[in-house]
């Protein structure tokens, strides 16, 4: 049973970190996250990973979706989920990330605990299916 079955809906946060400004794409999913029922949180611009991990933390979220197009994913990701680890919070928190992340580096962020990398292209409707069957139960 997902956790809107049982009258809670899912809560997001969707973050958009270090200095990529480029962010039309989490408005775009942090919307359709929106009209599919869930509770979104933006973090805004420019963010730190440690601000990101302490948004996901204090705001206790069931899904963070990573925004990232800069090209740095390799190391911002990572430090994002030893962040969430630090807390206790990776293995309760499903962690996407979306943006234009080339085929061989997926795998090192799949190992970092990313469940799944979104490209350019990818339908609305698969990520919310995404979401609604891997995100966490409460």
């Amino acid at each position: 049973m997902s956790s809107e079955q049982e009258g809670t809906s899912i809560r997001c946060l969707v973050a958009k970190v270090g200095l990529d400004g480029h962010d039309r794409g989490a408005h775009v999913i942090a919307r359709a996250f929106r009209d599919a029922g869930f509770e979104v949180i933006y973090s805004g611009l420019h963010k730190a990973p440690e601000e990101i991990v302490q948004a996901a933390v204090q705001e206790d979220v069931d899904v963070l979706g990573i925004s990232i197009l800069s090209g740095a994913h390799n190391t911002l990701v990572p430090k994002i989920m030893d962040g969430l680890e630090g807390y206790g919070a990776k293995e309760d928190t499903l962690v996407l990330v979306g943006g234009v992340i080339p085929e061989e580096d997926r795998p090192e962020l799949m190992d970092a605990g990313v469940a799944a990398v979104f490209g350019p292209g990818t339908s609305m409707e698969e990520t919310v299916e995404f979401v609604r069957e891997n995100a966490p139960q409460r």
